[in-house]
């Protein structure tokens, strides 16, 4: 079941991310972040049980080819909606200290320049998943 989150004016939604091989060094965070008041906020960082660093990456397309970027932190803007999504914007975990496996859950925090520290979860979906469980949800017949 998708887990939503809220800090200040800021709402997380379905953090998640995806199983990875054994001896896989990096795993890909996903999620929305919803700005619902009126003044700009920025994720800085964050932190996640399973590997030692975070990384915050936007995808772009130059001459027909996705290039990735690390950014020091993403505005989100009054009423703007961010969505980490497979083959976008992500956040990425750097030297995994041990696999993730589907149906594992896993803590992180975010940081923002004005909520602060937010505490997550982050539902482990499988290897090929391109959508996370809160989407899942909204699939069913």
């Amino acid at each position: 079941m998708a887990t939503d989150y809220k800090s200040g004016s800021l709402e997380i939604n379905s953090p998640w991310s995806r199983a990875t091989p054994k001896g896989a060094q990096t795993a890909i965070g996903y999620m929305t972040i919803k700005n619902n008041g009126t003044t700009p906020d920025r994720l800085t960082g964050g932190s996640i049980d399973a590997a030692d660093r975070f990384q915050l990456h936007a995808m772009t397309m130059e001459n027909g080819i996705a290039k990735m970027r690390e950014l020091s932190d993403i505005e989100i803007k009054p009423g703007q909606t961010i969505e980490f999504k497979p083959g976008g914007s992500h956040v990425m975990f750097v030297n995994l200290k041990r696999p993730l496996s589907k149906g594992d859950h896993i803590n992180g925090t975010l940081v923002f320049e004005r909520a602060g520290k937010v505490q997550i979860e982050y539902s482990v979906e499988g290897i090929g998943d391109q959508r996370g469980p809160h989407e899942m949800e909204h699939m069913q017949h």
